[in-house]
């Protein structure tokens, strides 16, 4: 009997002018894994280990993390084993960056990828209040998506491209809507009077960025309204279309890497919007790459499309509460609708906070402090020291100081007064967290916390007093406390 040759009808699964797309994306995803494996070795184990801030063991016993497809449920958790986990993702990732995978048959990549996805996952989780950002899971369905896209000698297929595109749709689209909805700064064009002042982490550009005349700030509000609402759709349209809209979202991107501090938020919507840019309009753009980018891969394995039309199948389904949350009145933000993390709701930013506050932690070894003995603790990105000009640290999240923003706007799961008592203990792989010790080591005899409210300095403030940020005290948010002894 004769065998049928399939190959012809599968000619359309495969996208031979994406293969810089494939490239890029494939390497940028798992960068970005290998810096959050990275930044969960470094602090992990001290915010959420044995005897972290929330430690996971105790987690582990609630009801609801019995229910969630982490590896913590057959291998009982341990810092050591957190350690292993996190390694050998490290270790996957950078092998991803330098293509060695690509290299072998079409399945391998996948593979590496799909573990990753699963590493990460038990990771994320568990983590808590210091896991609970949106990037999380965006870097979760990335790793998921980017499993499918195949080796370096198979063209890579429609399916997954269109998959991204709808990932980076998802997440523009929906915190344009969130926008709208949501504070009336944004609507008013006035958010941006605010934001490069307000964020969480600001970097060394923010303030230079909060200072610009105010219509400058509306026309980047409206901006953010365009990209945001109008061109994701065009993400989806004829080339050179697509890459067009593409291109308008990367130079968005850039502009919020360059004026802020969102861990790799940005960074990777950066890649993923790559997706829709073919290699024509590479050549287009930077000619001199036409030689490389003309001579892509055309072949497309039977099972290797049979694989991404069920990926494709699979993710029309579980897409569509997320669809439906787009176009909710009760619009939800960073929302996932199955424990796997894929086909999620995004957005950022609904409400714009007016004012900065900050909690300021110090310490002092005197028994009977005065004013004068009370020494702060500084942080390696939150504000600080008024002297001090924000840092960059972006992509890599400092997840402590993200939640000391969110304990200045009144939320804590418990987990400060913890950080108080390690503090005290004078903990070492908690005070390797911060920026500097006052007390080098020494256990402080009492603690306290301050809420104060800053705001950038002006061009003369700065001039005259050589401060960055001009403060005032707003109450005592800890009192003096200390170990009994």
């Amino acid at each position: 009997m004769r065998s049928v040759d399939l190959a012809p009808w599968t000619t359309w699964a495969g996208a031979a002018d994406y293969d810089v797309a494939r490239f890029v994306v494939q390497r940028g995803v798992a960068a970005i894994a290998l810096l959050a494996f990275v930044s969960a070795l470094a602090q992990f184990p001290a915010l959420l280990g044995e005897r972290g801030l929330l430690p996971v063991p105790r987690f582990m016993r609630s009801p609801y993390a019995r229910q969630l497809p982490v590896v913590w449920r057959w291998w009982a958790y341990s810092d050591r084993r957190l350690r292993v986990l996190a390694g050998g993702g490290s270790v996957v990732a950078a092998a991803l960056v330098l293509g060695l995978p690509q290299a072998g048959p079409w399945w391998v990549p996948g593979v590496c990828f799909l573990l990753l996805w699963l590493a990460y996952l038990s990771i994320v989780d568990v983590g808590q209040a210091f896991y609970a950002f949106g990037w999380e899971s965006l870097l979760l369905e990335a790793l998921f998506t980017v499993a499918f896209l195949g080796a370096d000698d198979v063209a890579p297929p429609v399916v997954v491209l269109i998959a991204l595109r709808w990932l980076v749709f998802r997440l523009e689209f929906g915190a344009g809507m969130i926008k709208m909805r949501g504070d009336r700064s944004w609507r008013d064009l006035t958010a941006l009077y605010y934001h490069h002042e307000t964020q969480p982490m600001p970097n060394p550009v923010s303030r230079t960025a909060h200072l610009l005349p105010r219509p400058v700030h509306r026309l980047e509000t409206l901006g953010s309204h365009v990209v945001q609402l109008v061109v994701p759709f065009f993400l989806f349209a004829p080339q050179p279309i697509a890459s067009a809209a593409a291109a308008l979202v990367l130079v968005t991107q850039l502009w919020l890497v360059v004026t802020g501090n969102f861990a790799w938020l940005n960074w990777i919507t950066l890649v993923l919007a790559v997706a829709a840019v073919d290699d024509r309009s590479i050549a287009a753009v930077l000619p001199w790459l036409e030689p490389a980018v003309s001579s892509g891969p055309t072949a497309t394995p039977v099972v290797f499309v049979a694989v991404t039309v069920a990926l494709g199948v699979l993710l029309a389904v579980l897409s569509w509460p997320a669809a439906r949350n787009l176009v909710s009145r009760q619009q939800l933000m960073n929302a996932s609708f199955n424990k796997w993390r894929i086909a999620n709701a995004y957005g950022a930013f609904g409400s714009v906070t007016q004012q900065r506050d900050e909690v300021i932690v110090e310490g002092t070894t005197a028994d009977v402090p005065m004013e004068e003995d009370w020494r702060a603790y500084e942080f390696r990105g939150k504000p600080g020291d008024p002297r001090r000009r924000p840092g960059q640290f972006a992509p890599y999240h400092l997840r402590l100081d993200w939640l000391m923003w969110f304990l200045a706007l009144g939320a804590d799961d418990g987990w400060f007064r913890v950080f108080v008592l390690r503090l005290l203990e004078a903990d070492r792989p908690t005070l390797r967290l911060l920026r500097t010790d006052p007390f080098d080591g020494e256990r402080p005899r009492w603690v306290r916390a301050r809420v104060f409210r800053y705001r950038f300095a002006t061009r003369a403030e700065r001039r005259e007093t050589g401060l960055y940020w001009i403060r005032q005290e707003l109450f005592l948010l800890l009192p003096p406390s200390g170990l009994h002894r």
